[in-house]
């Protein structure tokens, strides 16, 4: 439909400058100034339509110019036939092409009416034989030119129908790819939380109190079992640790005493991490890092390799933005990066945000 828009008119507008040029050329000499008028109307309408076509403003205007020329050019048909008692083939073809042209711009409501005022202006002065020839002709155009673009239409919105549809089953393929590898992220990090229970009661041995190993049991067991609810709690450490024994670079680690985190929290914390270290991997040119975290939560992962101007990066690098900032934002904490270049980088995880 843009198409047609855009390009009908116009494309009407230069074939029928074309024709009346023609036209002019096979007018007889006394019809000249007639018939060189009609070009300036037809080169006007032309003008008209292709702005229309365009800008997509003023198609009524454009609409009435394009019936005001094929109607002056039928109305005097008689005075710039090339001989007198033939048929004008220059009214006869700017009659059949505006009104093949208007079916695949405008409803019939509208054609109509108008195609029907231009046979009576183009039929009328032609009597029986030649008009009702001419009758057919246009009617049977008009209803090819209809009909084709109805099929048109009816085809064209149904591949759009199916590409709709195929859009639609891989975006939802892709998300239920994406909630499978989440829920396998989820499912890892809770389970740190209970491998760190079992290796927190080997390491005690005997003087572990039975009732608090009870507590860590009972706790664990919920969190497995998915009873705890969406606040489920997991030991960050624990997680971060595996994060580590997989890191691309070899990282320095200070630790302090970090309290249980939602799992959602710290899911986002070590995937963050992961890219943080992934990164120093990539771009920082140095095979070494430094990995603090306080207690508050505050995770920083520092390298002291070429660095970056992270204004300068451009809007297309998801990196930085999407694996750290919105993480770290959709959990419910924060993310600042710092580096300048020479200088080294710097990355702050921080939750709760505040």
């Amino acid at each position: 439909m843009t198409v047609v828009g855009r390009f009908a008119g116009p494309a009407r507008g230069a074939g029928l400058v074309v024709i009346s040029v023609f036209g002019v050329l096979a007018t007889p000499t006394g019809a000249l100034p007639l018939a060189f008028g009609l070009l300036t109307l037809a080169l006007a309408t032309a003008v008209a339509e292709l702005l229309a076509g365009k800008t997509g403003r003023g198609r009524p205007v454009a609409f009435a110019l394009t019936l005001t020329r094929a109607g002056a050019i039928c109305g005097t048909q008689f005075l710039t036939a090339p001989e007198a008692g033939e048929l004008n083939q220059w009214a006869l073809n700017v009659l059949t092409i505006t009104a093949i042209t208007l079916q695949w711009e405008w409803p019939p409501k509208i054609t109509v009416p108008a195609v029907a005022c231009l046979l009576a202006i183009e039929v009328v002065p032609l009597g029986f034989e030649d008009g009702f020839s001419v009758v057919l002709r246009v009617l049977l155009e008009a209803t090819l030119a209809r009909g084709a673009f109805l099929l048109l239409s009816r085809t064209t919105r149904r591949i759009d129908s199916l590409r709709e549809r195929r859009a639609r089953l891989a975006r939802e393929e892709s998300l239920a790819v994406e909630r499978r590898r989440q829920e396998r992220e989820y499912l890892a990090v809770l389970h740190d939380t209970a491998a760190a229970t079992l290796l927190t009661v080997a390491q005690r041995g005997e003087t572990t109190d039975p009732a608090e190993v009870a507590g860590y049991a009972r706790r664990d067991l919920a969190i497995l079992t998915g009873e705890s609810g969406p606040g489920s709690v997991v030991d960050l450490e624990t997680s971060l640790r595996g994060v580590l024994a997989q890191s691309p670079v070899k990282v320095e680690t200070r630790w302090s005493p970090i309290a249980p985190i939602p799992a959602s929290a710290a899911l986002a914390l070590v995937r963050a991490v992961r890219e943080a270290l992934a990164n120093v991997d990539r771009h920082a040119g140095v095979g070494e890092a430094r990995l603090t975290v306080k207690d508050g939560v505050r995770v920083t992962v520092r390298d002291e390799g070429r660095g970056f101007d992270p204004a300068a990066t451009p809007a297309q690098r998801r990196g930085v933005r999407g694996s750290l900032v919105e993480r770290m934002a959709a959990a419910g904490g924060r993310a600042e990066v710092t580096s300048a270049p020479g200088a080294g980088t710097t990355v702050d995880l921080v939750w709760p945000h505040e």
